[in-house]
Parts: structure tokens; sequence; C-alpha cells
């Protein structure tokens, strides 16, 4: 990569990264794992390593090589979009180098791509079919419509939502089935368990012949003394077709009811979700199938098995052997034999209630509940307690437990005392631990018949009697640069606690007790008594240019009582930051306005406040405004407008403030200010089309819709009115950006129409805009008549303009002929012949 290359490329990250904190992006030449979101758009800056000394260039192996590239100084950036469902995340390594060698690594970079919601979900099925018995419970599902989304299955992309949209019919707005949001299992109401109901036929009880000789022995019941043929009697054939049709539905061709369903993803919680329908048509069939409801038996009821406990339309039986729960819920297949075990009925739900007998021992919750005390405890502490249950009904006395103590190890006294009822575990004595580090009880733990051991095992922990001691009580005098990262470790403490190891009494806390302003210093430590002092925050020569800083080593298990910790358990350095000249400094991290967009040009947007540590006098620049509308002073840093601002050009933007040192520019630092514009009303609402056209011969209204720059609440909804009152035409809102006009009265001939509206917005605002309607004759394709060339000749301009001049050339003939004529007359007048007339023309 040549220098300008480089130079360009880096150029273009930086640009691309824009309103990023690039702080944030970069760290030391060693492992890293980073997460990236697919689609991101490239290139795309991912990571800054720091330069390893004597390092010119970097070198990529292993996977991705195509999508990742590093830059000389050390950006490494996206050059190709990611997509998590090709690759979920990549693994290569970099290498530092000067010229071809290798001056440090190989280091691991792992990137984990970033699922984003950019699959819809999408049912299985878009059609589903199902049918179900009246009085079917609630909540039963009788179909479910499953759907997938190939985003992340890990992400809230591909969690999915499911909705009933509409049932059809929908009869007085009464929702008969509902959808599960999570499974999309499909289910009746309350309401549908109640009102669905098979369309209406010829009621059969269960095994009776449904044959066409048993409708006619049917049908003459209700209808005696026919005697017209079956065949040829119009009724017995309209019920015949009708119980045929019933019997034989097909819920894809004739449904009783169709669900249109909706899947969602991202839970349907985001405005951005994606979705997908499906549709459910569903058959109601008739169910003589009736629940007996809860039926009472006891447990272990003697006798021959099986045996009859209620009746329905057909017998439930027990299967042999004596029922051992409380509550049972059997389903009950409603079955014919003779149909080789078809199922003629969905399996119904019988509640058995089960009288509780004991006839189960009590249970250890645990093989072995291990429990611990530190010793000295006083007589009465509380050791633990030991956990047991029994399976009998809760509540009765068949699981009341008694807890006895039937044994210690060792033996030599009683040093332990159990409560009867509830098996809470006390001592009786002091216990120590050099006497006895571990005691092991036999618990008998008994209801009113049976009775089992329990072990329990009591540790004695030791008490913390012995102070942390740090191996020096001062660590000396350190030096520290003002711009020393944080992290840095400082130095390295030491102490040690006699307690028995691998205890909350030997363990080592460290803790900077005096002396640490600002919270600066920190004290990291594994609490086995070794504790790094590092700079927790940024030091600051101009605020605190020294620190004399006192460290306390502390167990996490209290003292023992009267025990206190000393000065032998805490240590003292001191620390001098060194003074550097620092870049200037921003009073704040962030730096957001929001102004009406049409504020005053001039005025000043934004005062920036910044200070250089050392005093030194600074000044101000402002770049990345590419609209020309700001301008900063360069002493003050008042950032003011200097153009007017228009919202629906550019709503929000940024620019980059710099604070330099004028005496040595290269001292700067930068601060990005984010700018929102805030709508005002400086927009009206707009026509989209001003004419069209209607049809003679279909008088379909024309539809005029209108847009508007502003956002709420100075756009939609829009309100349309006639300017003025006119009986030909009618306006009708049909939306918030819509309306219809219609033609009031049907025309007689074509002719183009001119009528001015009134748009106005939410706030009021809107003037009068004129919008032409052509009424013509239309072809079959719906589209105003053009006669064809030829039929309706119109003359171009030369001819027109011959024929109007030889137009004038006549009449001028025809006028000069009259007055010479009239001329001739009066003549004839004035001199008379005798005896002749003048001849009347």
């Amino acid at each position: 990569m040549t220098p300008m290359v480089h130079l360009l490329l880096l150029a273009s990250l930086l640009s691309v990264a824009a309103g990023v904190d690039l702080e944030e992006k970069k760290g030391p030449f060693v492992d890293v794992e980073l997460d990236v979101p697919e689609g991101t758009p490239v290139p795309h800056p991912v990571h800054q390593f720091q330069v390893p000394a004597d390092a010119n260039n970097f070198r990529l192996s292993g996977e991705g090589l195509d999508t990742f590239k590093i830059s000389k100084d050390g950006w490494l950036y996206l050059e190709k979009p990611l997509d998590w469902s090709q690759e979920t995340h990549y693994a290569f390594n970099v290498e530092a180098l000067a010229d071809e060698n290798v001056v440090e690594g190989l280091i691991t970079v792992t990137i984990n791509v970033l699922d984003i919601n950019n699959n819809a979900p999408r049912f299985e099925q878009n059609l589903y079919t199902a049918s179900i018995k009246e009085r079917t419970a609630a909540g039963v599902p009788f179909v479910r419509a499953s759907a997938s989304d190939r985003d992340d299955p890990q992400t809230v992309n591909a969690q999915l939502l499911y909705s009933l949209v509409s049932q059809i019919p929908n009869n007085h707005n009464v929702p008969l089935f509902q959808i599960d949001p999570d499974t999309g299992d499909i289910s009746t109401t309350k309401e549908g368990e109640e009102k669905l109901k098979a369309r209406e036929g010829i009621q059969y009880a269960r095994g009776e012949d449904e044959s066409i000789d048993s409708l006619k022995a049917k049908f003459n019941e209700y209808c005696p003394a026919q005697e017209i043929p079956h065949e040829q009697n119009p009724f017995f054939t309209c019920v015949e077709k009708q119980e045929k049709r019933r019997r034989n539905l097909d819920p894809q061709e004739d449904p009783d009811y169709t669900l249109v369903i909706r899947v969602q993803d991202m839970k349907g919680a985001s405005e951005t979700a994606l979705s997908g329908i499906a549709r459910v048509n569903v058959v109601v069939q008739p169910n003589v199938w009736v629940n007996p409801g809860p039926i009472t038996i006891k447990e272990n009821l003697k006798g021959d098995y099986p045996r009859i406990i209620a009746k329905s339309p057909s017998a439930l039986f027990l299967r042999p052997g004596p029922v051992q729960r409380a509550r049972r819920h059997l389903l009950l297949d409603g079955r014919e034999q003779r149909l080789h075990d078809r199922e003629v009925d969905p399996p119904m739900e019988i509640h058995v209630v089960v009288e509780d007998v004991n006839d189960n021992e009590p249970v250890c919750e645990m093989e072995e509940t291990v429990l611990e005390i530190q010793e000295n405890e006083p007589t009465g502490s509380l050791v633990g307690q030991l956990k047991a249950h029994d399976p009998d009904k809760e509540g009765t006395r068949n699981s009341q437990l008694t807890y006895t103590i039937i044994s210690e190890n060792p033996a030599v006294q009683s040093s332990f005392s159990i409560d009867e009822s509830s098996g809470r575990i006390q001592a009786l004595r002091l216990l120590q631990r050099k006497e006895q580090k571990v005691y092991n009880l036999d618990v008998r733990v008994s209801d009113s018949d049976f009775s089992t051991n329990c072990k329990v095992t009591v540790k004695v922990i030791d008490v913390n009697n012995e102070l942390p001691l740090f191996e020096k009580s001062y660590y000396g005098n350190h030096s520290l640069a003002e711009d020393t990262e944080v992290g840095h470790t400082v130095l390295t403490v030491r102490a040690t606690d006699a307690d028995e190891p691998d205890t909350g009494s030997s363990y080592i806390m460290f803790n900077i007790s005096k002396g640490n302003d600002g919270d600066v210093f920190a004290v990291e430590t594994d609490g086995l008594g070794v504790g790094y002092v590092v700079v927790a925050k940024p030091l600051d020569f101009e605020t605190y240019p020294t620190y004399n800083l006192q460290i306390d080593a502390r167990n996490t298990e209290p003292l023992l009582k009267n025990l206190k910790y000393g000065s032998e358990s805490s240590a003292t350095l001191s620390v001098s930051v060194q003074n550097v000249d620092e870049v200037p400094q921003f009073t704040l991290d962030v730096l957001d306005v929001a102004v009406p967009e049409n504020f005053t040009k001039g005025s000043m947007l934004l005062a920036i406040d910044a200070k250089d540590p050392e005093g030194k006098e600074i000044g101000f620049k402002l770049e990345g405004d590419t609209q020309g509308w700001l301008e900063i002073n360069a002493a003050t840093g008042e950032i003011r407008t200097k153009d007017n601002m228009d919202r629906e050009k550019l709503e929000t933007f940024e620019v980059t403030v710099t604070a330099f040192e004028k005496g040595n520019p290269e001292k700067s630092s930068e601060r990005v200010v984010h700018v929102r514009l805030l709508d005002v009303n400086d927009n009206l609402p707009k026509l989209t089309e001003t004419q069209s056209f209607i049809c003679m011969q279909n008088l379909k209204p024309v539809i005029i819709k209108a847009e508007d720059l502003d956002s709420d609440p100075f756009s939609g909804p829009f309100n349309f009115t006639f300017s003025k009152k006119t009986a030909n035409w009618k306006l009708k809102q049909i939306d918030d950006s819509s309306a219809e006009l219609h033609l009031a009265k049907k025309p007689i001939k074509e002719g183009t129409h001119s009528v001015t509206i009134d748009v106005k917005d939410k706030a009021g605002m809107g003037v009068p805009q004129l919008f032409q309607v052509k009424v013509c004759n239309c072809t079959a394709l719906g589209y105003c008549y053009m006669p064809p060339h030829g039929v309706d000749f119109k003359p171009q301009l030369g001819t027109t303009i011959g024929i109007l001049a030889g137009i004038l050339a006549f009449c001028v003939i025809v006028f000069i002929i009259a007055v010479k004529r009239s001329d001739k007359k009066n003549k004839n007048r004035q001199q008379p012949e005798d005896g002749d007339q003048s001849p009347m023309m």
C-alpha cells in the first residue's frame, strides 16, 4: 500500500466513523474479541492496534482475508459487508512487521458477527385446515400454526409473537377463537366453547346406522303417511343432499370459519418488527361426547379391576392397579372397536380426586446435608436446617414430619439440638476447631407411620483471630508522568495472614483508606495476599500534584470479638505527579443542541467551554458543516448561525469543534457537536397531482392526495374542503392524507372542469389549490378516447393560414362587385329611358 493510498484509506475510514468515539476502538497489540453487526456499511473501522516499536506494517492470516484488512497505522477495517446467515464469526491472526520481518505477534482476532433483523418470519403453511367438535373446552388447542425466522435464534430478532387478526364470520364482534402468542396453538375462547355450533342435521345415537335406509326411516318418523317414493320426494332429496354435504365437510372447500393469523418477530414490541400472515379454515362438527364431571375415589381401593367408576356415552374404566396420586387427569378416548379402533371423538379430560392415605416414607432432600459453624459461637447459635419432605398430601398428618437426632460422632457430649418440627439445628456448647473439625449426625425423620434416617455433617470453621500483616509499612515515593495511562501498575504490595488457608479469615482484600483524592488510584488483588496499585483515573498535575496513600489489608470474615485492626495491617506510599504539556480540555464530553429550524440568523447556537490545563491561550475551529449554516468565534468558542437552516433538508447533523493551543496547534482536542433541528410549520400541504379524468361510462371518484414536508404536529391529518360551494362535485375524506372527488351529476357531454380545493394541515394552515378534471368518453382499457389520425383532421398552421387568406380575398372581391353594382343601379335610376323601368335585381 502506497503512502498516498494509505492516507486516502484513513480519511475514508474516519469519514465513515464520523460521530463514533474512535478512542473506544483503540487498544494494545494483544488478542482481542470484537463485535460487528452484519450489514455494516463499508469501509468500516473496527479496531486500531497500537503499533509496536520498529513496526511499519501488519500481516493478516487465517479466515476472512477478503473481508478484513489492516492499515499500516494499525487500523483493522471491514472491506466487505458481513452476513450473519453465512458466517457467525471469524478468527484470524495478526503479525506486526518491520519490512518483512516479524517484530511482534501472532495475536488472535475473533470477530463476532451480530445479527440484525433482516428476515421476516414465515408460516410453514399459507393455509391451515382443522375441524373442532362442539363444546370443545376453551384453551384446548385443536391446531397449531408454526412459523420460523432465519435470524439469530439467540436474539429478539427471531422471537416470535402470534396474534389473531380476524375471524370470518364475526357476528356481534364476539371472538370465538384465540391463539397462544408464544406457541401458535389455536383454541376456542370461553364464548367459543359455548356458542360454536355444527350445521343442523339429523341426530344419530352412538353406533347407530347412518346409511340411506336409516335416513329414510327417520324421515318417515318425522313425515308419516308419505305416498311419494323417497327418490321423487323433493323434501327427502333436499334432506339427503344436506346430510351428504354435512358429513363430507371439507375445511378447504366449505369452512364454517376462516381465521387470519399473524406472526411478528421481535416479539411484536418494535415498530420495525417484521411479520407474516396465514389463514386457518375451520369446520365445526357435532358432539355428543359429554363430560361426566369430577369423580372421587379412594386411594388403594381394594377389589376387582377394571372397575366402572362413571358412565358417559361410553363407559370409563380404571386400568388395573391402584391409584397413586391425589388428583389425576385422565384422557378418555371415544373409540369403536368395530371400526378398527378408529377415533370418532377427541380425548375427554376426566378429573379424578383421590383421597390420600399414608403410603409414602419421608425423603431427605440431600443424600448428605453439610452445614458450617464458626468456632466459639455462643450456645444456641444456629448451625443450619435439615430439609426433608413427604410425598403424601400436604397439610395432613400423613406428611407432617418429626426430626430427632439419634447419634453424634464423636459422641463425647451432646453438642447439637434439633427442632422436632422444623429441622433447625443449634449448637449446645462452644465449639473449638482444634478440639474437633467435623461432626457427623444421624437424624431420624418420621411421619405417623414411616421414618427415614438422614445424614448431617457439621464443619467447625476457623475464627478470624489473626491479623493480616504487611511485609513493610512504607513503600517509598513514586513518580508518574501526568499522561500515564489508566491501568498502569504503580507498584505491588504484599501481606500475609496466619489464619486457616482458603477461608474468609485468611482471605485478604486491599483498599485505599486515605490520600486518594478523586479516587485516582485503586488496588487490584486475587485475595491471596498480593495487591497491585494501579492508576484508575487520569492524573491531573494542576489538581493534585502529590498523593500520600494509606492502604489497609482486611479480611472478608469479621475479626474475633474485641480484636481490632492496627497499624501492622496498613502501609503507606507517596506518589508525585510530573507535569506535562496537555491538550486543551472540554468541560463537557457530549455536546448536544436542539433548536427550531427558523432559528434567527446570526444568533448564538452554543458556547463551547474549553480550557488549557497549563493556562495557555487557546483557539477554536469548526469542521464538518456541509451546509455552511454555522460559524465559530475562534477566540471565544461561540457557535452562531450564518445562514438559515432547513429541517426538511437536513434534520440532524454533526460538526467537529477543535480546541488548540495557539502557540502549539498540534496540542489539540476535538468534540463532536450534535445538532437537531426542531420542526416549525413552514411548509403548506400540497396536492401530489393537480389533474385527472373521469370516464362518462363509469363515474368512479378521483383520488386526491396531499403531502407536507413538515412533521407532526405540523403535517397530517389533512382536511379537504371546497373553497366555494358547488352542486356538481362532492368531497369525501378517505384517510389522513387523501380524499375522493365525486361527480354529483351525470354529465351530458365531454369537457374539462376546474375545482378549487382547500387542503389544511393539522395546525389549520393551507391555501386553495386548483384541481382539473377532464370528463371524457373512455376506451375499453379505461383511458380517455383519443381520435385516430385522419378521422378528426386538424390542419397544420401553414394550411390554416392559407385557407384564411383565401377566404379573406374572396370576401374582398365580393365586396367590390357589390359596390360597383350598387353604383350602376343608382345611375340607372337617375337617367331612365322613356317607357322603360329599371329592372329589380
